[in-house]
Protein backbone atom coordinates (compact mmCIF):
# COMPACT_ATOMS: atom_id res chain seq x y z
CA UNK A 1 0.00 0.00 0.00
CA UNK A 2 1.46 3.44 -0.77
CA UNK A 3 2.02 5.75 1.93
CA UNK A 4 3.10 9.10 2.93
CA UNK A 5 6.39 9.13 5.10
CA UNK A 6 7.74 11.28 7.75
CA UNK A 7 11.22 11.33 7.93
CA UNK A 8 13.09 12.00 10.86
CA UNK A 9 10.28 12.38 13.19
CA UNK A 10 10.59 12.54 17.07
CA UNK A 11 14.34 13.41 16.75
CA UNK A 12 16.22 13.36 19.91
CA UNK A 13 17.67 17.04 20.37
CA UNK A 14 21.16 15.47 20.42
CA UNK A 15 21.98 12.07 18.28
CA UNK A 16 23.35 9.29 19.87
CA UNK A 17 25.02 6.48 17.91
CA UNK A 18 22.85 5.97 14.64
CA UNK A 19 23.47 1.93 15.07
CA UNK A 20 20.97 1.79 17.42
CA UNK A 21 18.25 3.36 15.35
CA UNK A 22 16.96 5.53 18.11
CA UNK A 23 17.80 8.94 17.06
CA UNK A 24 14.45 9.51 15.19
CA UNK A 25 12.17 7.39 13.76
CA UNK A 26 9.44 7.66 9.90
CA UNK A 27 5.66 7.93 10.15
CA UNK A 28 3.79 5.78 7.22
CA UNK A 29 0.37 7.24 6.53
CA UNK A 30 -1.66 5.06 4.05
CA UNK A 31 -2.37 7.51 1.07
CA UNK A 32 -5.84 6.56 0.75
CA UNK A 33 -7.21 7.71 3.98
CA UNK A 34 -9.80 9.88 3.74
CA UNK A 35 -10.05 13.26 5.26
CA UNK A 36 -12.83 13.47 7.97
CA UNK A 37 -14.42 16.27 10.24
CA UNK A 38 -14.92 13.42 13.54
CA UNK A 39 -14.06 16.41 16.16
CA UNK A 40 -16.05 17.64 18.91
CA UNK A 41 -14.82 20.30 21.87
CA UNK A 42 -17.15 20.47 24.97
CA UNK A 43 -15.98 23.84 26.38
CA UNK A 44 -18.19 26.86 27.75
CA UNK A 45 -18.36 29.80 25.38
CA UNK A 46 -16.29 32.17 27.09
CA UNK A 47 -13.38 29.43 26.72
CA UNK A 48 -13.52 29.64 23.29
CA UNK A 49 -13.84 32.99 22.60
CA UNK A 50 -10.59 34.17 20.71
CA UNK A 51 -9.52 37.57 22.75
CA UNK A 52 -5.97 35.64 23.23
CA UNK A 53 -3.91 33.77 20.62
CA UNK A 54 -0.40 31.67 21.36
CA UNK A 55 1.56 33.63 18.92
CA UNK A 56 0.46 37.06 21.12
CA UNK A 57 1.38 35.25 24.43
CA UNK A 58 4.44 34.78 22.91
CA UNK A 59 5.29 37.80 21.96
CA UNK A 60 4.34 39.27 25.74
CA UNK A 61 6.81 36.78 26.97
CA UNK A 62 9.46 37.77 24.47
CA UNK A 63 9.00 42.04 25.26
CA UNK A 64 9.23 41.01 28.88
CA UNK A 65 12.43 39.19 28.23
CA UNK A 66 14.30 41.58 25.84
CA UNK A 67 14.15 44.24 28.76
CA UNK A 68 15.69 41.82 30.84
CA UNK A 69 18.44 41.71 29.03
CA UNK A 70 21.66 42.72 30.52
CA UNK A 71 24.19 44.15 28.05
CA UNK A 72 27.13 41.97 29.84
CA UNK A 73 29.26 40.43 27.39
CA UNK A 74 29.38 36.20 27.29
CA UNK A 75 32.82 35.08 27.16
CA UNK A 76 32.19 31.40 27.30
CA UNK A 77 34.49 29.19 25.12
CA UNK A 78 31.20 27.67 22.82
CA UNK A 79 30.00 31.43 22.50
CA UNK A 80 33.65 32.45 21.17
CA UNK A 81 33.44 28.92 19.18
CA UNK A 82 29.37 30.51 17.71
CA UNK A 83 30.90 33.53 16.70
CA UNK A 84 33.92 32.38 15.00
CA UNK A 85 33.45 33.03 10.99
CA UNK A 86 36.54 31.34 10.22
CA UNK A 87 38.73 28.58 11.58
CA UNK A 88 41.83 29.84 13.40
CA UNK A 89 44.03 26.92 13.86
CA UNK A 90 46.32 29.48 16.48
CA UNK A 91 43.72 29.89 18.91
CA UNK A 92 43.95 26.82 20.90
CA UNK A 93 41.30 28.07 24.21
CA UNK A 94 38.22 28.07 21.04
CA UNK A 95 37.05 25.01 20.68
CA UNK A 96 35.40 23.18 17.52
CA UNK A 97 31.76 22.56 18.23
CA UNK A 98 29.60 20.23 16.95
CA UNK A 99 26.67 20.84 14.76
CA UNK A 100 24.44 20.14 18.11
CA UNK A 101 26.25 22.15 19.77
CA UNK A 102 26.55 25.16 17.42
CA UNK A 103 22.59 25.17 16.83
CA UNK A 104 22.17 25.05 20.77
CA UNK A 105 24.83 28.19 21.48
CA UNK A 106 23.31 30.09 18.60
CA UNK A 107 19.79 29.88 19.96
CA UNK A 108 20.76 30.32 23.78
CA UNK A 109 22.44 33.72 22.39
CA UNK A 110 19.19 34.47 20.23
CA UNK A 111 16.83 33.92 23.29
CA UNK A 112 13.58 33.98 20.86
CA UNK A 113 10.91 32.22 21.91
CA UNK A 114 8.84 31.86 19.13
CA UNK A 115 11.92 30.92 16.63
CA UNK A 116 12.94 28.00 19.39
CA UNK A 117 9.36 26.74 20.07
CA UNK A 118 9.01 22.97 19.11
CA UNK A 119 6.78 20.10 19.19
CA UNK A 120 8.08 16.36 20.37
CA UNK A 121 7.00 14.57 16.69
CA UNK A 122 8.60 17.76 14.69
CA UNK A 123 7.24 20.02 12.28
CA UNK A 124 5.90 17.56 9.46
CA UNK A 125 4.21 15.99 11.58
CA UNK A 126 2.70 19.53 12.87
CA UNK A 127 2.05 20.11 9.49
CA UNK A 128 0.04 17.36 8.35
CA UNK A 129 -1.99 17.30 11.74
CA UNK A 130 -2.58 20.88 11.13
CA UNK A 131 -3.57 20.52 7.63
CA UNK A 132 -6.30 17.47 8.61
CA UNK A 133 -7.73 19.32 11.09
CA UNK A 134 -8.88 22.35 9.00
CA UNK A 135 -8.68 25.02 11.44
CA UNK A 136 -7.44 25.40 15.04
CA UNK A 137 -9.54 25.86 18.22
CA UNK A 138 -8.69 28.68 20.52
CA UNK A 139 -8.86 28.19 24.49
CA UNK A 140 -8.09 30.95 26.30
CA UNK A 141 -8.91 31.56 29.77
CA UNK A 142 -8.93 34.51 31.98
CA UNK A 143 -6.86 35.56 34.55
CA UNK A 144 -7.88 33.92 37.51
CA UNK A 145 -10.64 31.91 36.09
CA UNK A 146 -11.10 27.88 36.54
CA UNK A 147 -12.41 26.05 33.60
CA UNK A 148 -12.47 22.64 31.84
CA UNK A 149 -12.86 21.48 28.49
CA UNK A 150 -13.18 17.92 26.24
CA UNK A 151 -11.73 17.33 23.01
CA UNK A 152 -12.82 13.90 21.47
CA UNK A 153 -11.50 12.51 18.24
CA UNK A 154 -13.50 9.78 16.85
CA UNK A 155 -11.68 8.39 14.18
CA UNK A 156 -13.35 5.60 11.52
CA UNK A 157 -11.81 2.89 9.21
CA UNK A 158 -10.11 4.30 6.38
CA UNK A 159 -10.97 8.10 7.73
CA UNK A 160 -7.81 10.50 8.97
CA UNK A 161 -9.11 13.08 11.28
CA UNK A 162 -7.04 15.40 13.46
CA UNK A 163 -7.44 18.43 16.16
CA UNK A 164 -5.40 21.25 16.35
CA UNK A 165 -5.59 22.94 20.15
CA UNK A 166 -3.94 26.32 21.17
CA UNK A 167 -4.46 26.87 24.87
CA UNK A 168 -3.25 29.95 26.58
CA UNK A 169 -3.79 29.94 30.02
CA UNK A 170 -3.79 33.59 31.64
CA UNK A 171 -2.14 34.33 35.37
CA UNK A 172 -3.30 32.47 37.98
CA UNK A 173 -5.71 30.66 36.01
CA UNK A 174 -6.30 26.89 35.66
CA UNK A 175 -7.29 24.64 33.00
CA UNK A 176 -8.51 20.77 32.93
CA UNK A 177 -7.93 19.69 29.27
CA UNK A 178 -9.25 15.97 28.45
CA UNK A 179 -8.27 14.73 24.81
CA UNK A 180 -9.38 11.85 23.65
CA UNK A 181 -7.99 9.98 20.16
CA UNK A 182 -10.50 7.04 19.94
CA UNK A 183 -10.42 5.45 16.74
CA UNK A 184 -13.04 2.81 16.52
CA UNK A 185 -12.86 0.13 13.71
CA UNK A 186 -16.24 -1.13 14.46
CA UNK A 187 -14.20 -5.01 13.86
CA UNK A 188 -12.77 -3.85 11.15
CA UNK A 189 -8.66 -4.25 10.59
CA UNK A 190 -9.01 -1.26 8.30
CA UNK A 191 -6.32 1.29 8.10
CA UNK A 192 -7.44 4.97 9.75
CA UNK A 193 -5.65 7.62 11.29
CA UNK A 194 -6.37 9.78 14.59
CA UNK A 195 -4.12 12.63 15.79
CA UNK A 196 -4.00 16.22 17.73
CA UNK A 197 -1.52 18.97 17.89
CA UNK A 198 -1.63 21.03 20.82
CA UNK A 199 0.23 24.32 21.80
CA UNK A 200 0.05 25.74 25.61
CA UNK A 201 0.90 28.65 26.72
CA UNK A 202 0.83 28.87 30.59
CA UNK A 203 1.23 32.09 31.85
CA UNK A 204 2.59 32.90 35.39
CA UNK A 205 1.36 31.26 37.90
CA UNK A 206 -1.03 29.48 36.06
CA UNK A 207 -1.88 25.59 36.11
CA UNK A 208 -2.52 23.47 32.78
CA UNK A 209 -3.72 19.74 33.55
CA UNK A 210 -3.85 17.77 30.09
CA UNK A 211 -4.82 14.43 29.90
CA UNK A 212 -4.51 12.27 26.30
CA UNK A 213 -6.37 8.98 26.15
CA UNK A 214 -5.46 7.04 23.07
CA UNK A 215 -7.97 4.10 22.60
CA UNK A 216 -7.47 2.95 18.72
CA UNK A 217 -8.59 -0.61 17.42
CA UNK A 218 -6.45 -1.99 15.55
CA UNK A 219 -5.44 -0.87 11.83
CA UNK A 220 -5.21 2.58 13.63
CA UNK A 221 -2.36 5.21 13.66
CA UNK A 222 -2.54 7.81 16.02
CA UNK A 223 -0.35 10.76 16.47
CA UNK A 224 -0.43 12.80 19.39
CA UNK A 225 1.75 15.80 19.48
CA UNK A 226 2.10 18.47 21.49
CA UNK A 227 4.56 22.08 22.51
CA UNK A 228 4.41 23.94 25.64
CA UNK A 229 5.74 27.32 26.76
CA UNK A 230 6.39 27.77 30.47
CA UNK A 231 6.00 31.68 31.83
CA UNK A 232 7.42 32.45 35.43
CA UNK A 233 5.63 29.85 38.18
CA UNK A 234 3.65 27.93 35.75
CA UNK A 235 2.59 24.64 36.73
CA UNK A 236 1.59 21.83 33.74
CA UNK A 237 1.13 18.52 34.37
CA UNK A 238 -0.16 16.05 31.52
CA UNK A 239 -0.84 12.17 31.66
CA UNK A 240 -0.12 10.50 28.57
CA UNK A 241 -2.61 6.99 28.28
CA UNK A 242 -1.74 5.36 25.41
CA UNK A 243 -3.67 1.83 24.82
CA UNK A 244 -4.37 0.83 21.77
CA UNK A 245 -3.48 1.36 17.83
CA UNK A 246 -1.34 -0.53 15.55
CA UNK A 247 1.12 2.61 15.63
CA UNK A 248 0.91 5.43 17.81
CA UNK A 249 3.93 8.50 18.09
CA UNK A 250 3.94 10.49 21.06
CA UNK A 251 5.90 13.66 20.92
CA UNK A 252 6.31 16.55 23.52
CA UNK A 253 8.37 19.72 23.42
CA UNK A 254 8.58 22.04 26.90
CA UNK A 255 10.28 25.29 27.31
CA UNK A 256 10.28 26.28 30.90
CA UNK A 257 11.22 29.91 29.87
CA UNK A 258 9.73 31.53 33.18
CA UNK A 259 12.00 31.10 36.49
CA UNK A 260 10.50 28.48 39.07
CA UNK A 261 8.22 27.13 36.43
CA UNK A 262 7.62 23.19 36.77
CA UNK A 263 6.78 20.31 34.73
CA UNK A 264 5.30 16.98 34.90
CA UNK A 265 4.93 14.14 32.41
CA UNK A 266 3.12 10.95 33.23
CA UNK A 267 3.06 8.43 30.85
CA UNK A 268 1.33 4.84 31.03
CA UNK A 269 1.25 2.68 27.85
CA UNK A 270 0.28 -0.86 26.66
CA UNK A 271 1.51 -2.57 23.47
CA UNK A 272 0.08 -6.27 22.26
CA UNK A 273 0.70 -8.43 19.50
CA UNK A 274 2.74 -6.46 16.80
CA UNK A 275 1.67 -2.46 17.67
CA UNK A 276 4.55 -0.30 17.99
CA UNK A 277 4.76 2.43 20.39
CA UNK A 278 7.31 5.84 19.83
CA UNK A 279 7.73 8.51 22.65
CA UNK A 280 9.87 11.29 22.45
CA UNK A 281 10.11 13.80 25.12
CA UNK A 282 12.09 17.33 25.58
CA UNK A 283 11.99 19.47 27.83
CA UNK A 284 14.46 22.54 28.15
CA UNK A 285 15.16 24.46 31.39
CA UNK A 286 15.61 28.10 30.78
CA UNK A 287 14.38 29.51 33.95
CA UNK A 288 15.94 29.42 37.33
CA UNK A 289 14.87 27.08 39.69
CA UNK A 290 12.66 25.52 37.45
CA UNK A 291 11.55 21.55 38.05
CA UNK A 292 10.89 18.71 35.53
CA UNK A 293 9.78 14.97 36.05
CA UNK A 294 9.19 12.64 33.33
CA UNK A 295 7.80 9.05 34.42
CA UNK A 296 6.78 6.11 32.51
CA UNK A 297 5.21 2.56 32.85
CA UNK A 298 4.35 0.31 30.74
CA UNK A 299 3.53 -3.68 29.86
CA UNK A 300 4.92 -5.03 26.37
CA UNK A 301 3.64 -8.28 25.27
CA UNK A 302 3.36 -10.24 22.14
CA UNK A 303 6.09 -8.72 19.35
CA UNK A 304 5.67 -5.58 19.91
CA UNK A 305 8.00 -2.66 19.95
CA UNK A 306 8.75 0.47 22.11
CA UNK A 307 11.30 3.59 21.85
CA UNK A 308 10.95 5.93 24.54
CA UNK A 309 13.94 8.93 23.87
CA UNK A 310 13.63 11.32 26.89
CA UNK A 311 15.65 14.42 26.96
CA UNK A 312 16.23 16.86 29.61
CA UNK A 313 18.17 19.90 28.71
CA UNK A 314 19.67 22.37 31.41
CA UNK A 315 20.80 25.12 29.83
CA UNK A 316 23.05 27.73 30.79
CA UNK A 317 21.44 30.29 33.17
CA UNK A 318 18.71 27.84 34.85
CA UNK A 319 20.74 28.26 38.23
CA UNK A 320 19.03 25.55 41.14
CA UNK A 321 17.04 23.78 38.63
CA UNK A 322 15.98 20.14 39.07
CA UNK A 323 15.17 17.27 36.19
CA UNK A 324 14.48 13.92 36.64
CA UNK A 325 13.59 10.86 34.12
CA UNK A 326 12.28 7.45 35.36
CA UNK A 327 10.69 4.25 33.52
CA UNK A 328 9.64 1.13 34.82
CA UNK A 329 8.14 -1.28 31.91
CA UNK A 330 7.32 -5.09 31.94
CA UNK A 331 8.36 -7.31 29.49
CA UNK A 332 5.83 -9.91 28.97
CA UNK A 333 6.97 -11.63 26.69
CA UNK A 334 10.55 -12.79 24.89
CA UNK A 335 9.63 -11.51 22.12
CA UNK A 336 9.48 -7.86 22.36
CA UNK A 337 11.48 -4.94 21.82
CA UNK A 338 12.30 -2.15 24.14
CA UNK A 339 14.24 0.37 23.72
CA UNK A 340 15.00 3.31 25.81
CA UNK A 341 17.09 6.31 26.08
CA UNK A 342 17.11 8.79 29.13
CA UNK A 343 19.63 11.70 27.99
CA UNK A 344 20.77 14.73 30.38
CA UNK A 345 22.01 17.44 28.53
CA UNK A 346 23.56 20.26 30.99
CA UNK A 347 25.15 23.50 30.70
CA UNK A 348 25.31 24.57 33.66
CA UNK A 349 26.88 23.89 37.17
CA UNK A 350 24.02 24.61 39.81
CA UNK A 351 22.00 21.79 38.91
CA UNK A 352 20.63 18.41 39.54
CA UNK A 353 19.76 15.73 36.51
CA UNK A 354 18.53 12.45 37.51
CA UNK A 355 17.58 9.27 35.13
CA UNK A 356 16.45 5.69 35.16
CA UNK A 357 15.24 2.92 34.14
CA UNK A 358 14.10 -0.70 35.94
CA UNK A 359 13.21 -2.97 33.03
CA UNK A 360 12.02 -6.88 33.73
CA UNK A 361 11.26 -9.69 31.98
CA UNK A 362 8.10 -11.98 33.28
CA UNK A 363 11.04 -14.90 34.42
CA UNK A 364 10.79 -18.62 33.24
CA UNK A 365 9.87 -19.89 37.15
CA UNK A 366 7.52 -17.25 37.07
CA UNK A 367 5.45 -18.78 34.23
CA UNK A 368 6.26 -22.17 35.44
CA UNK A 369 4.60 -21.53 38.24
CA UNK A 370 1.62 -20.30 36.61
CA UNK A 371 1.92 -22.86 33.86
CA UNK A 372 1.36 -25.27 37.58
CA UNK A 373 -1.61 -23.86 37.75
CA UNK A 374 -3.66 -24.24 34.34
CA UNK A 375 -2.13 -20.83 32.79
CA UNK A 376 -0.76 -20.61 29.58
CA UNK A 377 1.76 -18.23 28.74
CA UNK A 378 -0.63 -16.55 26.59
CA UNK A 379 -3.05 -16.35 29.55
CA UNK A 380 -0.10 -15.23 31.68
CA UNK A 381 0.30 -11.97 29.17
CA UNK A 382 -3.74 -11.47 29.75
CA UNK A 383 -3.22 -10.66 32.96
CA UNK A 384 -0.39 -7.89 32.36
CA UNK A 385 -2.85 -6.76 29.92
CA UNK A 386 -5.92 -6.85 32.31
CA UNK A 387 -4.44 -5.03 34.87
CA UNK A 388 -3.05 -2.06 32.83
CA UNK A 389 -6.78 -1.71 30.95
CA UNK A 390 -8.42 -1.75 34.25
CA UNK A 391 -6.01 1.25 35.77
CA UNK A 392 -6.92 3.14 32.97
CA UNK A 393 -10.85 2.15 33.30
CA UNK A 394 -10.81 3.54 36.44
CA UNK A 395 -8.65 6.47 36.45
CA UNK A 396 -10.76 7.69 32.91
CA UNK A 397 -11.56 11.45 33.16
CA UNK A 398 -15.04 10.48 32.15
CA UNK A 399 -17.73 8.16 31.22
CA UNK A 400 -17.62 8.18 27.01
CA UNK A 401 -13.54 7.44 27.94
CA UNK A 402 -13.67 4.68 29.93
CA UNK A 403 -16.69 3.03 27.61
CA UNK A 404 -13.78 3.45 25.18
CA UNK A 405 -11.25 1.64 27.40
CA UNK A 406 -13.72 -1.21 28.20
CA UNK A 407 -14.81 -1.41 24.42
CA UNK A 408 -10.44 -2.00 23.59
CA UNK A 409 -10.12 -4.14 25.90
CA UNK A 410 -12.92 -6.49 25.37
CA UNK A 411 -11.37 -6.74 21.95
CA UNK A 412 -7.79 -7.80 23.55
CA UNK A 413 -8.93 -9.86 26.83
CA UNK A 414 -11.87 -12.33 26.88
CA UNK A 415 -14.33 -11.43 29.20
CA UNK A 416 -12.77 -7.88 29.75
CA UNK A 417 -16.75 -6.95 29.66
CA UNK A 418 -17.12 -8.39 33.07
CA UNK A 419 -15.10 -5.74 34.41
CA UNK A 420 -17.65 -2.92 33.09
CA UNK A 421 -20.75 -5.03 34.84
CA UNK A 422 -18.10 -4.71 37.91
CA UNK A 423 -17.71 -0.76 37.44
CA UNK A 424 -21.33 -0.76 37.38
Amino acid sequence: MDALTIKHASAMPAPTWSWLRMNDTKLEIPCDLERVRAVTVEADEALTETHASFEGAVAKLQERLDAERTGLEDTRACVRAAAREAEDLNDLDTPALSAYQLRATRDELANDVAAAFETGIGIDARSYLNFLAGGTVVLATEEGADEAAVVRVAGTAGGAAAASVDVVAAPNSTLDLTVSLDGNGEGSDAAGLIGSELRVFAGPRSHVNVCVYVTADAGFTALDDSGYVLDEGARVTVRHTVLGGAHTATGLAADLRGDTARMDVDTRYLACGEDTRDFNYIIRHHGRKTVSNMDANGVLTGTSKKVLRGTIDLIHGCKGSEGSERETVLLANQGVDNKTVPTILCDEDDVAGNHGATIGHVRPEQLFYLGCRGLSQEAAEALFVTAKLEDAALSAPDEQIRANVVRLGSALVDDFKDFEEELA
